[in-house]
């Protein structure tokens, strides 16, 4: 089986703020809108180059979000930064009604997403904002798995034209994807190919099902391990042309079970090709405080689990 090589961990908002820096030099019109979040989304390098394209909020989020919809008027693309909770939950109105309804170019970019926030608790670690997000009509929905890929997909925002929900995280992680990776929104990534089961995975569980993939091969039982970076528009034909192999499929997600990745999946697979399916997630709870790997341990949501899921739902083929 193809073997992937931690480069070195890093936070995916550093990949974030690192893509924001490149596009601050190719993209005059990208401006950068902070709600007193600088330091933690890593905007620190755009501000200090484009002190004239960057807008400091504030801890006021509804305010972002509504002079981000204003500024695509004068054909400015505005990246929002703050908090995943405070970037989808505190905000949902003046999204659907500035940002959605009327089709407007923002990108909400949205760090500290899931459990693995950690020691800030359940009223910070939002598990639905997936769900929130890709109910929109005409949102694009991306959960990016480590620092590469959340700067490639950065900067292939910055040419789609029309609202997007840009989704990563605070931990550092396995950075193994390609630095030169081209990012194409829609586009799931094969990371591995097999006939047993197929794992699907977005964010930080891309590289748990990589290696609950490598234990499970050790024991004979070959996965399709499929990256699903882009929660919408999903790439339901990759799906479909696994399941159709493997007759099976877990899903993994650091979300909420309900309106997640793992529905997405049940639609498509309802509608295409019924199959059994097992959900790695959360289910249906807040979180609490404590680090990213006790948290991700106690709620089921790493290599461990991703293997017993596959074993399980192997049976029931």
């Amino acid at each position: 089986m193809k073997k992937y090589i931690d480069t070195g961990k890093k936070d995916t908002r550093s990949g974030f703020g690192a893509g924001l820096t490149e596009l601050g030099k190719t993209h005059p019109n990208v401006v950068a809108l902070c709600a007193d979040l600088t330091g933690s989304l890593k905007m620190d390098e755009f501000k200090e180059n484009h002190p004239e394209r960057f807008f400091q909020v504030g801890i006021a989020e509804a305010n972002m979000m509504g002079l981000a919809a204003g500024l695509t008027i004068g054909g400015k693309i505005p990246f929002t930064g703050t908090f995943a909770n405070f970037s989808t939950g505190r905000v949902y109105d003046q999204i659907r009604q500035s940002i959605a309804y009327s089709g407007k170019n923002v990108k909400i970019c949205a760090s500290h997403a899931g459990l693995t926030l950690g020691e800030d608790g359940a009223t910070h670690q939002i598990l639905e904002d997936l769900g929130l997000m890709k109910m929109l009509p005409g949102m694009t929905v991306i959960n990016t798995c480590d620092y590469n890929q959340t700067k490639a997909a950065t900067m292939a925002i910055a040419n789609h034209d029309g609202p997007v929900y840009l989704r990563f995280g605070r931990p550092k992680v396995a950075n193994f994807t390609p630095a030169d990776q081209v990012f194409e929104i829609g586009k799931a990534i094969q990371l591995q190919e097999g006939n047993d089961v197929t794992i699907i995975a977005t964010g930080h569980l891309v590289w748990e099902a990589l290696i609950a993939a490598e234990h499970l091969a050790a024991q004979g039982i070959h996965a399709d391990v499929i990256n699903i970076h882009t929660i919408k528009p999903l790439d339901a034909k990759a799906i479909l042309a696994s399941v159709a192999k493997t007759g099976c499929v877990v899903t993994a997600e650091e979300h909420n079970y309900l309106g997640g990745l793992g529905e997405s999946v049940s639609r498509v697979l309802a509608q295409n090709h019924p199959a059994p399916q097992e959900y790695i997630a959360t289910l249906d709870t807040f979180g609490e405080s404590g680090t990213p790997e006790q948290l991700m341990e106690k709620y089921g949501l790493n290599a461990a689990a991703i293997e017993n899921a596959a074993t399980k739902v192997i049976a029931r083929k």
